[in-house]
């Protein structure tokens, strides 16, 4: 009997919350079949990175993509569009561009996707041009002023890989802005203000 339990708690540490390994549930599976989607590794870099949580005037910069994953209290998993799933070109090249992961958490009552985008394969200048590309010449109006503050803290030591976009929970979109939801409903503590350029006491 005890050595069923040791098996059973060795199971469970390998495929507990947070482990890309958890078997998904119905609901999770079927919303991966409707969306198209695969499961992926995404690059460490991307995962040891800081992200912020707002496309055109980001206030804030929150900690890494890995420290948020391992806050969340259900099983997560990443994945990616599968026709997306062949990984962009490598950082500093000129076909190097942002592209999108969906962090999945399955809970019992819900299946929660936050959409990143990767930018840690993006060099700064490339990160305005990659918006230049969509933007045309609106882009350094929108995105001039954003750029100039997480260039100031990237000198601070808080740089920035990726973007949390949206949120969708069970197939809907989730009205309420993504900066606003992790650090109202999550409790996630930014650990640098854009506006007052400068870090967060813990």
């Amino acid at each position: 009997m005890m050595r069923l339990l040791l098996l059973v708690l060795g199971l469970w540490l390998l495929t507990g919350p947070g482990s890309g390994a958890w078997a998904a549930s119905r609901k999770a599976a079927d919303l991966r079949q409707a969306n198209g989607l695969t499961a992926f590794t995404p690059p460490e870099k991307f995962l040891a990175g800081n992200f912020v949580a707002e496309e055109m005037n980001p206030a804030f910069i929150f900690g890494t993509v890995k420290d948020f994953v391992a806050s969340r209290k259900c099983p997560t998993a990443w994945l990616i569009d599968e026709a997306a799933k062949n990984r962009p070109a490598a950082p500093g090249t000129p076909e190097a561009s942002e592209y999108t992961l969906y962090l999945e958490e399955d809970c019992p009552d819900q299946v929660v996707y936050y959409v990143f985008v990767d930018q840690s394969g993006l060099t700064p200048q490339q990160w305005i041009e990659w918006r230049r590309h969509f933007h045309k010449s609106k882009a350094d109006q929108q995105f001039g002023a954003a750029k100039t503050k997480l260039e100031q803290a990237c000198k601070e030591g808080c740089g920035v890989g990726g973007e949390l976009r949206f949120l969708q929970i069970n197939g809907e979109l989730l009205g309420k802005s993504p900066e606003e939801y992790l650090r109202s409903d999550l409790r996630f503590a930014p650990i640098y203000d854009l506006n007052q350029q400068k870090k967060i006491p813990k």
